[in-house]
């Protein structure tokens, strides 16, 4: 067992000494002409000064919640005073994380726009291994700080060895390690908003004042807005992104090592397994691990000979290395799981009482978790691939306008929730039937195993985009643009099944989190008859729906301050449009910054502090019906979201290499190709703002809502109302500590 403790860390250390290889290859590679190095530093220059002004940001709000859980650890005696430290390594380990990803992107895009002047192959191989160190920083540093931050508190609390009474000392472990995932979720939610508001802020000014009124390309160096449109790539796409995978990776492993602690697993009533005890709590952390190495495999199958491939070539390439990753945690889980949990453990089944559970089951539902990412990640390509019908049906309705287009798309993204939604409820089903809420959140672990692999697939697509921008700026051949063009047209896609990934963690791990709610509050379930309870839950079900108008309409007030500054110097500059004049870049950077950082706050705001107003104010099991109704809710608008507005920008795209309306080949420039613009001007906020802040703030709901459950149980338990409904709970499961120790005779009889 005490290999295993140690094995884990080093595989997340692993995996960060292979991102600093591939970040050294990355960056010994040609970087281009003077010019294309002096727009990659402006675009990096940008990039550095965001993150800068977030993280300061950031650091008061980490200062001011760890005061708020310091309150809470001296009320509650599960609550360890760590969990305060726990929480700034968890807040500091996913800034790294995110910046991490943006400066590797910033140097990789360059070297891309370079390759892609001889050699799309290499062009690939660069974008991708950018990728690949972002994928490889994010799960390199979840794995190792959380089984580092496992170790030394299992040492310290239980002396390195589970008892059958155990529970209540590994609680305190656990709880102190959901303020590592609380901090590490926190700052994502931060990093996606506020990075999704900056990015399409940028965006829309480029494309409504530069290609709609100016009829100039979208990376044209006269736009004003072409360098913050591409620095919104790295701060949004890559940073964001990377802080918000690593948050969901973290959570779902977490809710499945707390779940653990509630297996009953030595029928004999012995100990002395090989793990002592502990391993279902173990598992999904070496689970984890192992995926860093499957994702690493992966990688070796990602390449392309041709130097005239094309969008489904390259994508194939990504699939196969995806899948060989998936394929490979299936066949070491199917060893790996019969060697850590006993062959038979009992399970508690709300509303049926302790069911007999056995490792094999388990197994099954790690396949049905890794299905999962596949299948999610084939729904999501159909819905917005290039080529595929449900984009093409948005380009033949843009013959007929920007009001045609817009109804297409959204369609698109309300009916692509059909799929999604019956593939979750699936796999809830089946993973619950075959191991309890414990095979719920396992099934999600492996899932998020090859997030590294995902992550890389999914970075890849802004490093071809500010690629492409570096070759328009810098006037290279159409034939660097056309190579970079099929890499970002490839990269639209991949970025929606990160999105579709992310969003499918979740679904999966919110329930997870669900069912270590309620077992850290003790209440006995939720009835939805209840007037509170069933008013709590229409307030969840809001909550993604104002928090994706606030995000929208964030996006609506910095996109018209880039709108008039645009205009501002088209008319005030003399000499841009003849390419006479420099633009000031500058002003624009200065403008999606500030308001970022301004409008990131009210969301933020409420996703945290909602919950602990609802748990306060109305119970703990009003809270428990509020956090359902924000994962319900959050899931349909983030696949809604993500699918239309990835939909939108590829429809755009497919004006770009021509297409064919009504007989006729349509290009770019014509009537419809502007009404592809105009929906994928809706669609950027969608896609990149609002709809992938959905998975955090699910995510975060849940786990402000673990961390506050030891004090609303205590609360609980001291209220005379609810003593009935505990007292049931208690002769139910045979409670022999506040936080369901179980007892062996019990069991024996």
């Amino acid at each position: 067992m005490n290999k295993i403790l140690y094995l884990v860390p080093l595989l997340g250390l692993l995996g960060l000494i292979i991102m600093a290889f591939k970040s050294s290859w990355v960056k010994k590679q040609p970087a281009g002409t003077d010019k294309m190095q002096t727009l990659a530093n402006h675009i990096r220059e940008g990039a550095l000064a965001f993150l800068n002004a977030e993280y300061k940001v950031l650091a008061i709000f980490v200062v001011i919640a760890g005061i708020l859980l310091s309150i809470i650890a001296s009320l509650v005696e599960t609550t360890h005073w760590f969990i305060i430290i726990s929480f700034v390594i968890g807040a500091f380990f996913s800034a790294v994380a995110g910046n991490i990803g943006m400066r590797i992107a910033t140097a990789a895009n360059v070297r891309t726009t370079e390759a892609a002047r001889t050699s799309l192959p290499q062009a690939l191989k660069i974008s991708f291994t950018g990728g690949t160190v972002m994928g490889l920083g994010v799960a390199g540093l979840a794995v190792f700080g959380l089984s580092l931050l496992f170790s030394l508190l299992f040492i310290w609390f239980m002396d390195g060895q589970w008892t059958t009474n155990g529970v209540h000392d590994m609680t305190m472990v656990l709880e102190a390690l959901a303020g590592f995932s609380l901090g590490a979720e926190s700052i994502a939610l931060f990093a996606r908003v506020g990075g999704g508001i900056y990015t399409k802020a940028a965006d829309v000014g480029a494309d409504l004042v530069g290609k709609v009124e100016a009829g100039i390309p979208e990376d044209d160096p006269r736009n004003p807005a072409t360098i913050a449109d591409n620095v919104g790539d790295n701060v949004g796409d890559v940073a964001g992104m990377g802080a918000d995978l690593f948050g969901s990776y973290v959570a779902t492993v977490l809710a499945s090592m707390v779940l653990g602690n509630y297996v009953i697993r030595d029928m004999g009533g012995s100990i002395n397994d090989e793990f002592n005890g502990i391993g279902p709590i173990l598992l999904p952390l070496v689970i984890a691990g192992l995926g860093i190495i499957f994702s690493i495999i992966g990688t070796f199958f990602i390449k392309i000979k041709d130097n005239t491939a094309k969008e489904n070539q390259v994508q194939s390439a990504l699939n196969l290395g995806n899948w060989s990753s998936i394929i490979l945690t299936a066949v070491a889980s199917l060893f790996l799981i019969p060697w850590m949990l006993p062959e038979t453990m009992q399970m508690n089944f709300f509303g049926i009482g302790l069911k007999d559970v056995s490792s094999m089951n388990v197994f099954y539902a790690v396949l049905v978790g890794l299905a999962v990412g596949g299948l999610i990640s084939f729904f999501t390509e159909y819905y917005t691939g290039l080529g595929k019908k449900p984009v093409l049906d948005i380009v033949q309705k843009s013959a007929t306008g920007a009001a045609t287009n817009i109804i297409a798309g959204l369609a698109t993204g309300m009916i692509s929730t059909f799929a999604p939604v019956l593939l979750f409820a699936g796999a809830i089903w089946g993973a619950y039937a075959l191991a309890g809420f414990y095979g719920v959140a396992i099934a999600a672990s492996a899932m998020m195993a090859t997030t590294a692999m995902q992550l890389a697939i999914d970075a890849f697509g802004p490093i071809a985009d500010n690629a492409g921008g570096i070759a328009e700026m810098s006037e290279l051949p159409d034939e660097v643009r056309e190579r970079t063009d099929i890499l970002d047209s490839v990269g639209n896609t991949t970025a929606a099944i990160g999105k579709g990934f992310a969003i499918a963690s979740a679904a999966l791990t919110a329930l997870a989190l669900f069912a270590a709610y309620v077992t850290f509050t003790g209440i006995d379930g939720i009835n939805i008859f209840k007037a509170e309870v069933l008013a709590a839950l229409f307030i969840g079900g809001m909550i993604p729906v104002v928090f994706s108008a606030l995000a929208m309409n964030s996006v609506g007030k910095a996109a018209m301050e880039m709108v008039k500054e645009v205009r501002r110097q088209f008319k005030e500059i003399p000499g841009i449009m003849e390419g006479t004049s420099k633009p000031e870049y500058g002003k624009c950077v200065d403008i999606s910054t500030k308001a970022a950082i301004r409008e990131m706050m009210l969301p933020g705001a409420i996703t945290i502090i909602s919950p602990v107003i609802i748990g306060f104010v109305m119970g703990p099991e009003c809270l428990g019906s509020y956090m359902a109704g924000v994962a319900v809710s959050g899931v349909l608008w983030a696949i809604f979201q993500n699918n239309a507005g990835g939909a939108w920008d590829n429809a755009k795209k497919s004006f770009e290499a021509g297409v064919e309306i009504d007989g006729q080949m349509t290009f770019k420039g014509s009537e419809a190709h502007k009404a592809a613009v105009t929906g994928d001007t809706v669609g950027d906020p969608f896609k990149d703002t609002s709809g992938p802040s959905m998975n955090i703030l699910i995510k975060l709901t849940c786990l402000v809502g673990l961390v506050i459950a030891p004090i609303l149980g205590k609360i609980y338990q001291n209220d005379s109302s609810h003593q009935p409904h505990l007292n049931k709970a208690k002769t139910e499961i045979n409670l022999e500590t506040k936080h369901i120790g179980y007892s062996i005779t019990t069991i024996k009889k």
